[in-house]
């Protein structure tokens, strides 16, 4: 272990001696500190974690991000290129520990940043708190400076109901020769999605939420209900009115409350305590009193949320997390170098980021069938060329393994007072580190055990 150790001190001289801490710490200081107060805010509480947590925390990310990937693209590149890495390959240490030792360097670094970000982003935001207005103050402590459970209707498989509704109709008429049965079966799988989402005017849709083991905790502390929805058709004033009411189904006097919201918008409301069953079961009912059908979506329509926690250990739970991807650009960066030049390395790195960041693209080439031209009336590719059937696969395989690693967003969470648990941290490491920074690491020690190192070098 001490060999390893060696490196990493090593590791951790040169970027002190090439003043890139010193670099990094300023400018980390002037993103998440200098220009939060520079920008105000528009004296909301949500505006306020709009400024203060999501923009600091997404600059500290991306800062950080890229100098992992540089430094680790530049520390064992260069060093091969230059003939420096000859000088410690020589002596008693295996290639595999100069590479961990490279690694534990960058994570060292990485933590004395990010910790150093994280107090930093800590005070200012309770500094900057303390300047809001009183109910300001009071929206803040309740929804963003929390740590906040959430709780969702289970979405139902309207998948299988769809393939049982098509079978029934194949037995009383069965498909014409030349039916599209792929573009069919995707039609009736919108069609019964619909009905599940869509609440037509002077209809009512009812979630059912199993609050679990967590009626046991809530005491007397109110829920939130978070909701979004869309409109059929627009009206003058944006605003849409419906009745909503909580309580069991066969209570005499459930909770009641009129609403005016705006659509494709997230609205946020408090409801009293205790208004769910004894087994824990929370019943919500929308009743829409508007001339056009509103649409709650099976993912976003709705959710119950409920304290959970306190902010600063859900604070440091999303630090941990953010941690965790620095741990695996560093993996991926030092991979790249251990086969690659410094530039081709820096090149091959910032592309995979940009795949990562083009899941959306993949997983419509997925869902399309291809690459090629669609269908717009089935929304898929009737007739597949070989670039099709090639791309489908690549793009499952890359669509995969972006989401093993991607489903973790700290950012979005803290900014909206979401509860980090420790299962997610512990997740987080599991899929992030362990999976994926593990292939990483093996792919590299591999690639720079096999290398040969006198082949490279560009100086004599």
């Amino acid at each position: 272990m001490h060999k390893i150790l060696a490196i990493c001190a090593l590791t951790i001289r040169a970027a002190v001696r090439y003043r890139l801490l010193a670099v990094v710490s300023v400018l980390l200081m002037a993103g998440v500190v200098g220009l939060p107060l520079v920008i105000r805010d528009d004296g909301t509480a949500r505006g306020f974690a709009q400024i203060v947590l999501a923009y600091t925390l997404s600059v500290t990310t991306g800062l950080l991000g890229f100098v992992t990937l540089w430094m680790a693209c530049g520390t064992l590149a260069r060093e091969i290129s230059e003939a420096q890495i000859q000088m410690v390959a020589v002596k008693p240490i295996s290639r595999w520990q100069i590479w961990i030792g490279k690694w534990l360097g960058l994570m060292t670094i990485n933590a004395a940043l990010l910790t150093l970000a994280g107090v930093a982003i800590f005070f200012l935001m309770n500094y900057r708190a303390n300047h809001l207005p009183a109910d300001q103050q009071a929206i803040l402590k309740n929804e963003v400076l929390v740590a906040r459970a959430s709780i969702k209707e289970p979405i139902p498989d309207y998948k299988a109901d769809a393939m049982r509704y098509l079978q029934d109709r194949y037995k009383q008429s069965p498909p014409p020769p030349g039916t599209d049965l792929k573009a069919v079966e995707k039609m009736a799988i919108e069609r019964i999605k619909s009905e599940y989402q869509i609440v037509a005017p002077g209809y009512m849709r009812q979630w059912n939420i199993d609050l679990g083991l967590a009626r046991h905790f809530l005491g007397d502390q109110p829920l939130f209900i978070r909701t979004k929805f869309n409109v059929a058709e627009t009206n003058a004033s944006g605003n849409y009115l419906g009745l909503w009411e909580i309580g069991p189904a066969d209570s005499p006097n459930p909770y009641r409350e009129r609403m005016n919201l705006s659509d494709n918008t997230f609205h946020e409301f408090v409801i009293p305590p205790k208004l769910f069953d004894d087994k824990g079961m929370l019943t919500i009912r929308f009743i829409n009193r508007n001339d056009t059908a509103v649409l709650f979506t099976l993912e976003e329509g709705l959710e119950v949320l409920y304290k959970d926690g306190g902010f600063g250990l859900n604070f440091a739970r999303g630090i941990g997390i953010l941690f965790c991807w620095l741990a695996f650009l560093a993996a991926l960066g030092l991979a790249a170098s251990s086969m690659l030049s410094f530039p081709v390395a820096a090149f091959v790195t910032l592309g995979v980021l940009f795949v990562a960041f083009s899941s959306g693209t993949l997983k419509q080439v997925v869902e399309e069938g291809g690459i090629s031209g669609v269908n717009h009336d089935t929304g898929v590719i009737d007739q597949p060329v070989t670039i099709d059937r090639l791309s489908v696969p690549i793009a499952k395989t890359f669509v995969g393994i972006i989401d093993t690693v991607k489903d973790f967003s700290p950012v979005d969470s803290l900014s909206s007072g979401r509860s980090i648990s420790w299962g997610e941290l512990g997740r987080a490491i599991f899929q992030i580190v362990l999976i994926m920074g593990g292939l990483m690491s093996a792919v590299g020690i591999y690639c720079f055990s096999r290398r040969e190192l006198a082949g490279t070098q560009s100086t004599s």
